[in-house]
Parts: structure tokens; sequence; C-alpha cells
């Protein structure tokens, strides 16, 4: 707390301090004035600012070589006093602003005094505070032209402490000194609002200094990464805070083609700037050059914080100098819709939210809109797209793509202006098929097979809403970034969400149609534009755009279906299987037969497999990849019709059951994972309630497909999977088709035994798992029970009789003549009286016998069970060890005949 509030008392005890000072300067009398000037309330000391300035100004006036050390001091207590008090006087600031400065003068370089980083220090923060501390408007009549000079030296001193120092400390104290010269500072002294007159004042002197500001944070913005965000972000607000200011429309706008008399001397009068429209032009061609330079360098800055600070750089100029850089406003769009997809979510949200202001306000640069400048870039995007797609690196690409996605959700429905465009739609896609290009040469693809029997998947409770766009891992032949392939999906789905979606999609089937190598690709596009269509996950930056409606949408993905599960793209060979029959080694081509995609009862078509020449790996590969894809497709077409998608499942999940079953891990994988998306968009709880309220017409269609196995090989697999995932209650619908199957097995035995005894296998698995509990078995024979329990202890009364009789010599002699007699019968030996003999005695009946007894039924598992055993015990014996394998029944399981 000050102990001195008067004048009177204050200068009573800083009078022989400050008349020590001028006597002799030394450090030592700086601070003992200094440690006086605490004890001294500011109200005092205002009043007795110009007495106590006195002795450190004229410490630093005095002639002769001055210790740093002292200058230090002196600078410091004079910050000190300035922090406590106002300068209410022009003269007094300007001449304190020239002192401060002469500090870091050296005579003999342009570049500041080689001192301390102590003194540079103290100085740049004696300029600062000089500048805050003066009183109202005083700090507007300072900014005259008369002070251009020293202005400008003190403009370039601090221009080159931040680029040419090493320390920090003294970079971020320059830039933050040079805003409050540049009248860009945030604090509450400087006045917050300018007139005009006082604008064009300002706007006129700082242009001066426009070329020299610029190029240096230009240099230092585009600097080395190590020298750290702070500083970069500085720089960055400068330049944008200076350029916007001077090169204003609203400002140029005022001033006049004739340039006025100087009032002032002529060497002044030479530094001074006419904003006038030729100045403009040129200023804006060579201001565009390092504006390019800069967001080159900081749109892959690391630090999030400086890509934020080139958001707002391109709000700032696009918002107030449109029409003066007109020629930079493409570099800085560009540059905008490139970090719309960036990996901070600030500068993702912020670029979103800039990027929304522009397409609300129907910004105008120069004479062109924001939409048609928007529009002409990505023309020229596209133009260029498929050579960069091919030179580019990984993170080229990304760039390249955050770019292409940024300018379709700007543009939105607009961007059908480019798709209408033959060529560039071509190039569009072009690009996109060549970019996506599958990797096909791993063998690890097709190898995979799926040996397991177990449940294809639990149920969708237990995969927590499986997230519709989890996809399988591939791998692409021109990158490997992750980030590349889902921009890639993004750029897609964009295009279907604001894009001529039929327009689209005959362009893509086209591709599809047009060759074996575009077929993946363009497979992948058509699912993601329908599913961009749909809405999923697209964010809509155009509230008035119209989503496709979901009639339009269901015809498309109808079309799609039907394509997808035809003849020539459902059923491909992926894999060769062998078999060994006899002691031939026979090759069969599995996957070469079609159903029609309606009823499944096909539309029959020649095998021409055989005929072919064996398939390559790569080959073989490319088959798995595509009827993935296609899978996905049809998982992806679930979610965006959502349960609309019921209409269609009698059409799409007989082809993916098929799949499902696919010895192909990959495929298997796959179409499990298509089951479990169309039981989240459908609504089914689980994959067995998904099969059992659609069991009617897929049974049919089995037992429909049985009737001609050689066209349709791979109807086992579709009751495989049924069995493997359903419950007790789909027994009374497949009775009939296991005994068509057991038929057909005596039919094919040849040709398709390992699948029929496949299915076998899986349903006598799947009976001893749904009757597993002997409870279950006895409640469903409990309407039997009062009959065969009468029955039962006939039986049983019967064989204790027996049993107790003693065994006679006659009983021994009649067996040892039957023996005798069967075994001449065995060798033929047998007479023609000895049959009518035999035909002639009539059976001995029983007395005690009610009457004529029948067995009830068995129940239908057991007899399900019992025909599957009689049907396939013979092949136990079976030269096919494959066959052998399935026939026996899994360890450690029991057969649900002897539960």
């Amino acid at each position: 707390m000050a102990v001195f509030d008067t004048p009177e008392e204050a200068f009573g005890v800083l009078r022989p301090i400050c008349v020590q000072l001028t006597k002799i300067q030394t450090v030592e009398n700086v601070e003992q004035l200094q440690a006086q000037l605490h004890t001294v309330s500011d109200s005092a000391l205002q009043e007795l600012q110009q007495y106590i300035l006195f002795p450190l100004r004229f410490t630093l006036k005095i002639s002769g070589p001055k210790r740093e050390r002292l200058i230090q001091s002196v600078v410091e207590c004079l910050t000190f006093v300035l922090s406590s008090t106002c300068v209410k006087e022009q003269e007094l600031l300007q001449e304190l602003f020239s002192e401060l400065c002469s500090c870091l003068y050296s005579p003999n370089s342009q570049k500041p005094a080689s001192v301390s980083e102590e003194l540079k220090l103290a100085v740049i923060q004696g300029l600062s505070t000089l500048m805050h501390s003066a009183y109202g408007d005083i700090i507007l009549t300072f900014y005259e032209p008369s002070i251009l000079p020293r202005l400008g030296f003190a403009v370039s001193l601090l221009l080159g402490l931040a680029e040419e120092e090493k320390s920090k400390q003294i970079k971020i104290a320059a830039l933050r000194c040079l805003q409050v010269l540049l009248f860009q500072c945030d604090c509450d002294d400087h006045p917050k609002s300018l007139d005009e007159l006082e604008q064009k004042q300002l706007g006129d002197l700082f242009a001066s200094f426009l070329p020299g500001i610029s190029t240096a944070l230009t240099k230092i913005i585009t600097g080395d990464f190590k020298q750290g965000h702070s500083i970069v972000v500085s720089s960055l607000k400068i330049f944008y805070k200076t350029v916007g200011f001077v090169m204003a429309d609203e400002q140029l706008r005022r001033i006049s083609e004739v340039q006025a008399t100087p009032t002032v001397e002529h060497r002044i009068a030479k530094l001074m700037v006419h904003r006038e429209a030729n100045w403009v032009k040129n200023t804006g061609d060579k201001l565009t050059i390092l504006i390019k330079k800069i967001i080159e360098c900081v749109s892959v800055h690391p630090h999030w914080k400086v890509r934020l600070g080139l958001i707002e750089l391109v709000e700032a100029l696009l918002s107030k100098c449109s029409q003066s850089l007109v020629e930079s406003a493409g570099p800085l769009l560009k540059a905008l819709v490139g970090l719309l997809n960036d990996e901070s979510p600030e500068v993702q949200a912020q670029c979103n939210k800039v990027l929304r202001h522009f397409s609300d306000q129907n910004v105008v640069v120069g004479s062109r809109a924001f939409a048609d400048i928007l529009s002409e870039n990505l023309h020229s995007l596209a133009t260029s797209l498929p050579r960069l797609m091919n030179s580019q690196d990984d993170q080229g690409k990304f760039s390249t793509l955050s770019l292409l996605l940024g300018y379709l959700k700007l543009l939105g429905p607009k961007v059908n202006f480019v798709l209408n465009s033959v060529a560039h739609l071509e190039r569009l896609s072009k690009a996109l098929i060549q970019v996506l290009e599958l990797d096909v040469t791993d063998i690890k693809i097709v190898e995979e097979r799926r040996w397991t029997t177990d449940h294809l998947s639990a149920s969708p409770k237990t995969s927590a809403a499986r997230p519709w766009r989890q996809i399988q891992r591939r791998y692409f032949r021109f990158f490997t970034d992750e980030r590349v392939f889902l921009l890639l999906r993004q750029v897609c789905q964009l295009l279907g969400f604001y894009g001529n979606l039929y327009l689209l999609v005959d362009h893509f089937m086209d591709l599809y149609h047009e060759s074996v190598v575009y077929r993946k690709q363009a497979a992948m596009i058509l699912n993601e534009l329908v599913a961009g269509a749909a809405g999923l996950e697209v964010e809509n930056l155009h509230e008035k755009h119209i989503k496709t409606s979901s009639e339009e949408l269901r015809e498309i993905v109808t079309s799609l279906l039907e394509e997808y599960t035809s003849q020539e793209n459902w059923y491909l060979v992926t894999c060769i299987e062998v078999e060994e029959i006899g002691e031939e080694l026979t090759m069969k081509q599995s996957g070469l037969q079609a159903i029609t995609s309606g009823a499944h009862t096909c539309q029959l078509t020649p095998f021409t497999a055989f005929s072919k020449p064996s398939p390559t790996i790569c080959s073989m590969n490319s088959n798995i990849w595509q009827i993935c894809i296609q899978l996905e497709g049809i998982g992806h077409f679930a979610y965006a019709l959502g349960t609309e998608f019921r209409l269609l499942l009698m059409s799409a999940l007989y082809p993916v059951l098929e799949k499902a079953g696919d010895q192909t891990l990959f495929i298997s994988q796959a179409a499990t994972s298509t089951m479990m998306d169309i039981c989240h968009a459908c609504g089914y709880d689980s994959l067995q309630h998904l099969i059992n309220q659609n069991s009617d017409y897929l049974v049919n269609g089995i037992s429909l497909n049985l009737r001609h196995l050689s066209l349709h090989p791979h109807t086992p697999k579709v009751l495989e999977v049924m069995l493997r995932n359903s419950d007790a209650s789909l027994l009374p619908l497949v009775a009939d088709v296991v005994q068509d199957v057991l038929a057909a097995l005596d039919q094919f035995y040849d040709k398709s035994a390992t699948s029929f005894v496949s299915v076998l296998h899986t349903l006598l698995a799947a009976l001893a798992q749904w009757f597993s509990d002997p409870g279950d078995l006895g409640q469903l024979q409990e309407q039997n029970v009062g009959e065969e329990g009468s029955h039962l202890s006939q039986r049983s009364a019967a064989l204790q009789n027996r049993l107790e009789n003693t065994t006679t010599p006659e009983d021994i002699e009649q067996f040892l003549l039957n023996y005798l007699k069967e075994k001449e019968i065995a060798h033929g030996n047998v007479s023609d009286f000895d049959e009518e003999e035999e035909q002639s005695d009539p059976p001995k009946v029983d007395e005690n016998d009610a009457g004529p007894h029948v067995e009830p039924p068995l129940p239908l598992q057991i007899q399900i069970a019992s025909d599957v055993m009689e049907r396939c015990i013979h092949l136990l014996s079976d030269k096919r060890l494959t066959i052998r394998l399935k026939v026996q029944l899994p360890k450690g399981a029991k057969s649900p005949l002897w539960n």
C-alpha cells in the first residue's frame, strides 16, 4: 500500500533521489528511485510524472558509452512509471517513443543493436506500456504523417527481433508489441471503433508498411515448425488483421483516384502511399503470392491451433477483401475447403461454421458468386483428378480428396452442374475407379477356409448395435492409408446424397458391365451412393435440399439387387475343390450355377465352366472380393430402406444364406455381417428370428431347387445355415425337405454326396442340441404314454414267464433240427414238399392275444434321425475320408434317436 498519497509528500521524498540520479547515473541510484516509487500512490505519481521522468530521460540522452545494465534499469523504471500513469501530451508520447526505440538503434546496421536479451525484452515491454498509457484520443493524434519515419523504424525493429531472435520470449513480446503499434490490441485502453476518417488516416499510414510487414511475417509463418505454434499463430493474426485493414473493400471504395496535396515535408510525403486502383491491383497480386506460400505451409502444420488460425485468416480476408484480393479468393477457398475434414474436431467445427456462413450470406468475390467459384474449382479438380490420384502419395491423395469432399459439401445440389458434364463425370468416375483398385495377389484370401460348424453369430444383441459403416479390411493397390478410403467413401456418399442418383447409378452400372477390372470398384461406389442417398451419417449443409424419396430408392435398390444376385455376378469361381473318387482326381469348380432373385427357381443356362481354363489365384481372389462387396452392398441397401427392405427379403435372403454357408471364410464372414445388417435394419431380434419369420418361402425355395440339383448345387448350404441358426420350431417345416435331401442323396450320390452328408450331419447336431434335455422328449411323447404303457407291461410279463420255464431235452432237440434245416435252406437244398409243408402249416395263435396291436408313431425328431442314420450307415465304408468323417457323429455328441 502506498505511503505517500499527496504530491507534496511524494515530492519531498523523491526530490533528493531524482537530483542524485541527475548528477550521477548509476544502477544503484535508479534502483533506489524505483524502490521509492513503490511507496507513492498513482495519483501522486501522475502529478509528478514529468519531474520523475526527467532524470530517467536525461540518463538515456547523455552522450558517451552507457552500460547495458544501466539502460536496462532506466527502461524498467520508466516502464513502471508509465504503467502507473497516463501520457496526456502528444509531444511527450512521441519523444518517449523515440527515446525507447533509440535504445536498440545500431548506427552501423539496419538490424537491432547487439545488446543483451534482457535489454531487448525491457525495451519491447516499455514500448508496449507507453502505447497503452496514452490517454484517451491522444493515441489517435500519435498516428500522423509526421510520425511515419519513427513509426516505420519501430515496426522494422520489432519485425527484425521477431524474425532473427532465438529467444521465444522475445519473439512473442515483439509480435505483441507490433500488434499494439498497428492498433490490433484487444485491451480496453484502445478505442474499439473508429470513424471513417480515422480508418482512412490509419489505413494510409499502415499502407506504407504493408510490403515490409507482410513479407517479414510470411518468413516467420513459413519458418521452422520447431519455433513454436504460438509464434506462428501471432504472426498469422497480425498478417490478416493488417492486410484486412489496409486492403478493406469498404475503405478502398471511399478513396478518390486523385491524391490530395500532402501537408507534410517532401521527404515524408515520398513515404506516403495513395491507395488508388493501380496500387490495389499491384499490391493484391503480390499479396496473392505470399498468401499461397502461407497456405501451402500452414495447411499441413502439425499443431491444430495454427490450422485454426489459417481458418481465421481465410474468413477475415474473404469477408473484408473479396474485391481487392480477388486473385487470392481461389487459394483461400481451397485452403478452407481442404480443412473441412481436418483430424482436429475444433478445426472441423470452425471450418464448418465459416463455410456455412459463406454459403448462407451468398458471398461475392470480385464479380463472381461464391458458388460459381466453388463450381469452377470443382471443374478444375475433376479435370486433374485422375492425374493426381496416379501421381500423388498417400498424404497427397488425402489432401486432394479432402478438397474434393469439401467442394461437394459446399456446392450441395449444385454439384449436378458438374455431373451433367459428360467429360467431367467421366474423369471423376475414372479417378474413383482407378484409386479404388484392390490388391488381389494375397493367397491368404482364397486359402482361408471355414471349418467350424458353430452358429454364424450369436445374435445382433451381442454385437452392440454394429455400425452400418463397419466393413471388411481390404488392401488397395495405390494407397495404404485408411483415411484415404474413408474419404473416398464420404465422397461417394455425398455424390449420392446431392447428385442425380439415377444418372450416377446408370453411369457406374455401365462401368460395372464394361469390364471385369472395373466391377469391384463400381460395386463399392454404387453401395456408397445408395447409402448416401438415404442420408446415412451424411452432414447436410443445405437445409432446403430434398432427399431421394423412398419409392425411388426402393426401385434403384431392387434393380441393383437383381444385378448383384444374377448368375454371372453371384456364382463365380472362388475355389477349386479336389475330391478323390476311386483312383481318379476330378476337379470340380464350386459355385457356378445360378438362381433367380425371386422365387429361386431360376432361368436355366448351360454349364460351361469345365470348358474354361483353370482359374488363377488372382482371379479367384478377385471373385471373392466381388462377392464380398456385393454382400456388403445388400447390407447397405437394408440400412438405406430400413423396414421397407422386408419387401425385398424374398429376393435377397436366400442368396445371402447361400453365401453364409460358403466354405471361403471371407465370403462367409461377409454374408454373416450382411445378415446382421438385415436384422438391425428390418427390426429382427436375432438371426434365429430372421430365419424363423421367413422360413416358409426359404423352405419352399429349397424344395423346388432340390428337384433340379444339377442346376442348383448350392441348395444344401441354405438348409445347413438355417439349421445352424434356428430352433426346434423349424423342424415341422423341414421334415419333408429332409426326405427330399435323402432322395437326392440317393440320386446324386457320386456328385453331391459331400454337400448332402454335411447337411445331414448338421441336422443331427441340431437335433441333439434342440432336444438335449430328456424332459423335452418326454414332454413331446406325453400323448403316447398310456398306449405304450399297456403294451410294455404285456411284453414284460411274457418275458418273465419265459425266463421262469426250464429248458427240456425236447427243446434242445427241436433247436438242433431247426438249425440243420435252416443250414440246408441256406445252401439251397430245399424240396418242394418241404416248402409246401411249411406253407401249409398255419401260424400258431396265442389264445391269450386280445387282438392286433399297432405300435404308436415315434416322435418326429426320432423319425428324422432314424431315417438319416439308416440311409447313411452304409457310407461309413465310403472311400472318401470327408464323407466317412461327416457320417460319424461329432465327438461327445449323442444321437437324438437314443434319447
